[in-house]
This record gives C-alpha cells, structure tokens and sequence, in this order.
C-alpha cells in the first residue's frame, strides 16, 4: 500500500458558549470563544475510492471532542483548557501531533485574545 503525504484534519472557527476565567464577570455564565485545532494523522494510506468511515478518524468525533471538553466544566486559565484539549485529542488513535488555538472573542471591547499550544509531532 503506498502511502501518501501526512493528513492533518483542520477545523476552523468552531464558535460556542464556554465558562472559562477568573475575573467575577467571567464567571457568571458561559462567554463565546472561538477553537481552531490541527490534528495530524501523520502518513496515511492513499484513498482513491469511498471507504469506510471506520478506518479513518471522523472529523465530527474531532469537533465533539472540542466542544465537549470546553463546556464540561468551568476551567480558570485559557492555558489549563488548552492542556485538557491536548491530551485528550492526542489519545486518539492514530493522532501524533495536535495544534489548538483558543480565542476569546469578547474579552476586551477592542480586541480578541488568543492563546495557542502544540503537542506531539510536527
């Protein structure tokens, strides 16, 4: 089997509701923040017809993931989120490398804040 260049799935501007921060207003309720991620699959088998779902990793397992851990539970700091997101992605089976940008988009009234992380290979 001849593999091809390494994959990497991209999901960009996932945007919900997470609690996330230590300010008091921060606190109060969920704010809106925006997730990019990068998983890379390293090589893998060329496709040249439909397959089965089953034998690639599904981006929508991918978004959940995202979703679920930044709505699970409060979290104080962007970079303890970002550490939570991670690991739990690079447990994924065949993932060697995730890049994870969160992004508060309503922080401040005159700008965005972002906070990026990378683990695993590149």
């Amino acid at each position: 089997m001849r593999r091809s260049n390494r994959q990497v799935i991209h999901i960009a501007g996932l945007r919900f509701g997470a609690n996330l921060g230590v300010l008091d207003f921060e606190r109060e309720g969920p704010q809106p923040i925006q997730v990019d991620a990068e998983v890379n699959l390293g090589a893998q088998v060329i496709v040249s017809r439909d397959a089965d779902i089953g034998h690639v990793l599904d981006y929508r397992r991918v978004r959940a993931i995202i979703i679920d851990e930044c709505t699970a539970e409060h979290t104080d700091l962007l970079e303890a989120l970002l550490g939570k997101l991670c690991t739990r992605l690079m447990r994924l089976a065949g993932v060697v490398g995730v890049r994870i940008k969160v992004t508060k988009l309503e922080i401040f009234p005159d700008c965005q804040v972002a906070i990026s992380a990378e683990a695993g290979q590149w």
